[in-house]
């Protein structure tokens, strides 16, 4: 007598699901908490600015140089990159509050809002021109003028560029970051900025929220809380962008007959949302510490995905245009909003 084989169950394929992308999900939560260990160091607070996401996207990319991924991983390698990624961008609304940004006052906004803008323009503009691919150079332009990494991952959800485009668009704004937490300082005292001048200049052009507070308590204690709420208009910035993003793609989509693109990504509705609900001040202190632990955690996860699938092989080849373009978009945020700032703020 033939048996006839039972159909999966709904469990039985759910365990296949967690079973396919667990192995890919643990590597990526152990170099997170590796990357959240290390940035918490003293030594490392103390001299080299860096946040866990800087680390954790380093970690990932000597993995994958020094040992291939395996196949075993690579399902929850991607789901970390991509929908573990995204659920920490829509908790950055979290981070903002109405209030806080209504605080700096109006010129300050209208600094972050216009040197924001015109940056955005420029390093499109300026990636066309020197020929480095469309999708690299609009995550380049996004994460150069919004964000950093957070703003190069919401970018990604829609421009969905290769493997390598968010990583080498990651790489570059570390570098340049870094670099600014020395220099700014040096500038600051250069050109005898009072501490809101250099807060309102140091949170409108540098890359991210680690390397602004850096920059801003070499100078003081005001001057980083100045950077620190204008960096956090900036971040305000990043769903009206990326809807942009998303509205210019869907075009570009329906014209070559590709997949559509969807209109309104899903994150940026949680982030508007989350952050409507951090401004009304519904959630108790502990609860929002708490909040903001976790959506660190996923956003190393996330990175440690997005690290996972580039070596260090992968960035030598792309050459020296990409730094070439983040390097002259900086330059140009960097002296327009220092010229804005000492117009409207001084």
């Amino acid at each position: 007598m033939t048996q006839v084989a039972e159909a999966p169950t709904e469990n039985g394929r759910a365990g296949r699901r967690i079973a396919d992308v667990l192995p890919g999900l643990l590597l990526a939560g152990a170099l997170a908490a590796i990357a959240v260990l290390l940035a918490d160091q003293p030594w490392i607070k103390a001299h080299l600015h860096v946040s866990a996401l800087l680390i954790v996207i380093v970690l990932g990319m000597l993995w994958r140089t020094l040992r291939p991924v395996s196949n075993r991983t690579r399902p929850g390698i991607r789901m970390a990159q991509r929908s573990v990624l995204r659920w920490g961008v829509a908790g950055l609304g979290f981070r903002l509050s109405l209030g806080e940004l209504a605080k700096i006052g109006g010129p300050a906004l209208v600094v972050v809002v216009v040197s924001t803008a015109l940056a955005l323009a420029f390093g499109w503009w300026l990636a066309r021109r020197i020929g480095i691919g469309e999708k690299l150079g609009l995550l380049l332009g996004v994460g150069g003028a919004i964000c950093g990494a957070s703003a190069v991952v919401a970018a990604d959800s829609v421009v969905q560029g290769d493997q390598r485009d968010s990583a080498l668009a990651l790489a570059v704004i570390t570098l340049l970051g870094t670099i600014g937490i020395a220099l700014y300082p040096l500038l600051a005292h250069a050109l005898h900025m009072s501490d809101f001048v250099f807060g309102v200049w140091d949170g409108a052009s540098l890359h991210e929220m680690a390397q602004v507070v850096a920059a801003g308590f070499a100078i003081s204690e005001r001057a980083a809380q100045v950077a620190t709420v204008v960096k956090l208009a900036r971040i305000a910035l990043l769903a009206p962008v990326v809807l942009l993003l998303g509205w210019r793609m869907r075009r570009h989509h329906e014209a070559t007959g590709q997949a559509h693109v969807a209109p309104v990504p899903w994150f940026l509705v949680l982030f508007v949302v989350f952050a409507i609900v951090n401004s009304l001040g519904w959630l108790p202190a502990r609860l929002g510490e708490a909040i903001k632990t976790g959506d660190l955690w996923l956003l190393c996860v996330g990175m440690a995905g997005v690290g996972l699938q580039t070596g260090v092989g992968d960035l030598r080849s792309a050459g020296v245009r990409p730094v070439l373009v983040g390097a002259l978009q900086w330059l140009f945020l960097s002296a327009l909003s220092y010229a804005l700032a000492m117009w409207l703020c001084r």
